[in-house]
């Protein structure tokens, strides 16, 4: 009889924390990253002899709840940082291009048109070299071209401030998702195997991991107590630390150095010592490679800068003014940042050649466009970075489908299915009452053959 009392125990035990999981399932069904728990069951048996048979003969105990485990799939939640991965470089490229395509004005009040307008003001003044609202349009169009170019180098060093500050942002983040593996790692050395305890710690595992992912390309390997050694995917560089007490070893953590026009490298730091790192993938990647670009844009707006100063100041020193004198320079300036006009005199203007026709020098102006123009110049450097947000875009369209794909068919696996559960509640609600059933007769029948006496 008290076997049977022992085997009904037994089930209502075990079946309750069955139950107890489904529920945590169905309650955690949308949850950001939480993992369907299973309970794994088992029959209760020992083998024994009897004493005055000698006969070896298996008694059966009931069930057993071996451990609370977490569904899930290595290869698939493998897949899906990988696809993070990719997604954050490509999301945060194409971002930064596309906003360096922005300022990169080619409107009306953009460096293309205002170096067009500057130069047909200056066809129209050849045609009528001693109007003075003509000279003055020249200036104001020559001015309105040297505001254009510092206005463009003004946004794209906003927009090399801006992705500066997101790369910041990104190895705080980094950093602090570092730290806190840590800290898991420590709490899952001490945990009992198969415990509720293990599974949340898991969980929170899982999410830190799926973030850091997304900042930096990360390989990651994770120990039978569920502890995550996390690498880089460029070099293997080891970047939680050891917690076991094994093999005593600090964890990496990041810096970014900034460079001239903005450009960004990522030095890795453990115990005082550092190194530079090339292409770690996940957004950091991207924003470093934005950086790079949007630094190539300013470098060439600065040289297309100081080599239209030069050019039209040594246009406007072989000619000469109404007073007989060389003309002097009409713009200053060191970068495109600086570019300004040097005089509002429209007396200033050398359209003269010496000894020559008065529109002399002004006819020649135009031997100042073509392809090294600064018309051409701009227009290359436009169509090249028109080509490359395009490009930047349809690979975020491709990664982020397939990082969607790889997520969605992880979560086919980790994830709650509420029908699923349903059916496994009524199953083991039935378990439940069987058992409980069991406990029952055992008691009624104990209890009729106390009446017997």
């Amino acid at each position: 009889m008290s076997d049977l009392l022992r085997i009904g125990q037994s089930g209502v035990s075990a079946y309750a924390t069955a139950l107890a999981a489904i529920g945590n399932n169905v309650s955690n069904a949308n949850t950001p990253g939480y993992t369907r728990r299973q309970v794994t069951l088992q029959q209760n048996t020992s083998a024994d002899a009897t004493q005055l048979y000698y006969t070896s003969r298996t008694e059966f105990g009931g069930v057993l709840t071996t451990d609370v485990t977490r569904a899930g799939d290595s290869y698939l939640s493998s897949a899906a940082r990988t696809a993070a991965g990719t997604a954050g470089y490509t999301g945060m490229h194409s971002t930064w291009l596309a906003n360096a395509e922005a300022a990169l004005n080619d409107g009306t009040t953009g460096v293309g048109q205002s170096a067009t307008a500057f130069f047909n003001a200056g066809d129209q003044l050849a045609a009528n070299p001693g109007n003075t609202g003509s000279r003055n349009q020249f200036l104001a169009s020559l001015d309105q071209l040297a505001s254009s170019i510092r206005t463009t180098a003004g946004a794209l060093a906003n927009t090399s401030n801006g992705i500066t500050t997101a790369a910041e942002t990104s190895i705080h983040a980094v950093n602090s998702d570092l730290d806190a593996l840590d800290e898991i790692n420590d709490s899952l050395n001490h945990q009992v195997p198969g415990s509720s305890a293990q599974a949340d710690l898991m969980d929170q595992r899982d999410r830190l991991l799926d973030d850091l992912a997304s900042h930096i390309g990360i390989t990651v390997s994770i120990a039978d107590n569920g502890t995550a050694k996390v690498s880089l995917a460029s070099n293997a560089l080891q970047l939680t630390t050891d917690t076991s007490g094994n093999v005593p070893m600090a964890g990496v953590r990041f810096a970014m150095a900034v460079g001239g026009n903005g450009t960004l490298s990522l030095q890795a730091v453990s115990i005082g010592k550092s190194q530079p790192i090339t292409a770690p993938g996940g957004e950091l990647g991207g924003l470093i490679d934005s950086a790079s670009t949007v630094a190539d844009r300013r470098n060439t707006l600065d040289k297309m800068a100081t080599d239209f100063a030069t050019a039209v100041n040594a246009w406007q020193a072989a000619g000469q003014t109404d007073a007989g004198t060389p003309g002097g320079a009409l713009l200053t300036g060191t970068d495109a940042a600086s570019l300004t006009l040097a005089t509002s005199d429209p007396a200033a203007i050398a359209a003269a050649t010496p000894g020559g026709a008065a529109n002399g020098n002004l006819l020649a102006l135009g031997s100042l466009r073509g392809a090294g123009g600064v018309e051409q110049r701009w227009s290359a450097m436009v169509t090249d970075q028109g080509q490359m947000v395009a490009s930047a875009q349809s690979a975020d369209t491709a990664a982020s489908s397939a990082r969607d794909s790889a997520f969605s068919a992880r979560d086919t696996t980790t994830g709650v299915d509420l029908n699923t559960e349903a059916a496994e509640m009524i199953r083991y609600q039935q378990a439940y009452n069987g058992a409980a059933k069991v406990i029952q007769v055992a008691k009624d029948t104990m209890q009729s053959i106390l009446d017997l006496f």
